[in-house]
């Protein structure tokens, strides 16, 4: 049979619209809701002057238009279209090509019939920009055809695919515009598709495209909804009064969930107006931690001139120059920007081969983006009023142990060693002179926690064990007592920064449970640089130790698993066992990462 188009002359009666929906036929789009009475009516008209065999297929019909306009979710609703299609039609196999937002291939297509064999045999399904398929989405009409392979824009059937002859085609209008086509083949019994299956089939579609522009207002719906509780989660948790890279973390883990995304990365601006990754969300996050982006690149300038830039295959743009890209897919790069300030970036990729990201999509997510880096900057504000709040304190602290305790504690040794000089028994004068020496070493702690109080942070050192000495110096104020420090190989010559500046994290993080949590009186603090890890490479290794109450079962576990994150985006691993209080009591925190 040759290809025919549909029935295109004016006096034919058109399809019936939805009971209930609104008539979105005419050229205007949708005309707003009628009543009951009224759309029974206009269907009955239409209905008029059908042939017998359509007449016989009404009931059919409206059990299919009945089932298509259930449900709210957009791919179920698609799923459910292609299923009723093929039934009404007695076709074998069905397919919904959704066209992308170019017009020129297709960005989804829900196929009905094929097994889960069939779909890994047949590998990439047509993205409907060469063959037959997109000869309709240039050309959306009807259209019958009793081989399809003879077609001459037909471009072939891939390997392993299931024979396919007979087709049938229409487009599906969502509010006027060609949502995507309806594609029918392989008629049940081996005869062809008729002029009265194409007549249901494209009534069939006006419904489809009612339901699917039904569920396109619910899912974007559902969709801001969900953004908008995401951003006022990032709020909350950043104007909670948090550390800063666990609020970079919070950004990361709330758009990666909202976009349904593979990963969640935050990049902030480097010295040489590059991009580095300084927090990751991820199943797989080794290596994606430190990753920079060169200042050259094209995408860098785009972000921090505060443009998005959204990518279709992060494997093959050559935009994409890190080596991250041959993980991911389509990807999201919005600027953090707030005001003229670009703080940074947030990225968004998907796994290969995923969906694209839709236009609504990408509008949420640079509102959330921006709703972000306004949260970001009200907790930086935030968390300058608290540290001048601390330092003002520090300060006060630092005043009083000098002025006081030193002053008493010095006062208190002078009046020991007049005492020695008079006492006349051997015994007495060595433990005169040995209280005397405790008090100078207590004034010499004492002296080294001032000015650990009175470093501002413009002043802090550059090496890593002089840092692991100041966190634990700083510690010792709120814990009441000095911890212990040792080091194991050269620390300071062979741990990078990006390594050290996780470390102290950990390490302060660490030193804050067992001062929060555990009421410690003992905390041994160790950092070897001369470890090997599980897979060979040179490491270092952090251990604190505390004889304290030890970890309650069922205890929140914020704090390790933090310290797990840090260390496994850097590639390496946290595990916490029994500490060095008696009989094995308290905690030991073990943190270890690539040197």
């Amino acid at each position: 049979m040759p290809a025919t188009k549909g029935p295109s002359d004016p006096s034919e009666p058109s399809p019936p619209p939805s009971p209930g929906a609104a008539d979105t036929t005419g050229p205007t789009g949708p005309t707003g809701p009628t009543d009951a009475a009224e759309v029974a009516a206009q269907a009955a008209l239409s209905l008029r002057g059908l042939s017998t065999e359509l007449t016989a297929r009404v009931s059919q019909l409206l059990e299919a238009m009945r089932s298509v306009g259930s449900g709210f979710e957009l791919h179920v609703t698609l799923d459910r279209i292609a299923q009723t299609a093929a039934e009404l039609a007695d076709a074998r196999y069905a397919a919904i090509g959704v066209i992308d937002q170019e017009g020129e291939g297709l960005s989804d297509l829900v196929t009905y019939g094929l097994t889960e064999v069939e779909r890994k045999r047949i590998g990439d399904l047509p993205d409907g920009r060469r063959g037959l398929l997109g000869a309709l989405i240039h050309d959306p009409e009807p259209l019958l055809l009793a081989d399809l392979t003879a077609d001459p824009r037909s471009c072939g059937l891939p390997p392993d695919h299931p024979p396919m002859c007979t087709f049938l085609g229409v487009p599906i209008r969502v509010e006027g515009e060609v949502f995507g086509n309806l594609y029918l083949t392989e008629k049940r019994g081996g005869g062809e598709f008729s002029e009265s299956d194409l007549h249901m089939v494209r009534v069939l579609a006006v419904e489809a495209g009612i339901a699917i522009g039904n569920a396109r207002i619910y899912e974007a719906g559902w969709q801001r909804e969900r953004w908008i509780d995401g951003s006022v989660a990032v709020t909350t948790e950043l104007l909670s009064g948090g550390d800063a890279e666990d609020a970079l973390q919070v950004v990361a883990e709330q758009a990666r969930r909202l976009a349904d995304a593979q990963s969640g990365l935050v990049l902030l601006p480097t010295e040489d107006r590059g991009l580095e990754v300084v927090a990751v969300s991820s199943d797989r996050p080794a290596g994606m931690l430190g990753t920079v982006i060169r200042a050259d690149s094209l995408v860098v300038e785009q972000l921090l001139a505060g443009e998005a830039v959204f990518i279709d295959d992060s494997a093959t743009d050559p935009r994409m120059v890190t080596d991250l890209a041959a993980r991911h897919g389509p990807s999201m790069l919005l600027p953090l920007k707030s005001g003229d300030r670009v703080l940074g970036t947030l990225a968004t990729p998907r796994a290969p081969g995923a969906r694209q990201f839709t236009q609504i999509e990408r509008t949420l997510a640079a509102q959330f983006a921006a709703q972000a880096a306004l949260a970001l900057v009200l907790a930086e504000a935030q968390r300058d009023r608290e540290r001048l709040a601390v330092f003002e304190d520090r300060d006060r602290i630092a005043r009083d142990l000098h002025d006081l305790v030193i002053q008493r504690l010095f006062a208190t040794g002078m009046m020991l060693e007049s005492a020695e000089r008079k006492c006349e028994m051997p015994e007495v004068r060595d433990k005169i002179g040995q209280a005397v020496d405790e008090l100078d070493a207590t004034i010499q702690e004492v002296r080294t926690a001032i000015f650990a109080l009175q470093q501002g942070p413009a002043e802090a050192p550059s090496g890593l064990r002089t840092r692991v000495l100041r966190e634990v110096g700083t510690a010792a104020v709120p814990l009441g007592f000095q911890p212990s420090a040792t080091f194991v190989g050269p620390v300071d010559a062979t741990v990078g920064e990006l390594t050290g500046k996780n470390l102290i994290a950990a390490l302060r993080e660490a030193l804050s449970n067992a001062f929060r949590h555990a009421q410690a009186t003992r905390i041994e603090v160790v950092v070897d640089s001369s470890v090997k890890l599980a897979d060979g490479r040179s490491g270092v290794r952090l251990t604190v130790a505390d004889d304290g109450s030890g970890i309650p079962v069922g205890g929140r576990r914020s704090g390790l698993k933090n310290l797990a994150r840090r260390a496994e985006s850097l590639g390496g691993r946290s595990w916490y066992g029994p500490g060095v209080g008696e009989d094995g009591g308290g905690t030991t925190v073990v943190w270890e990462a690539p040197r």
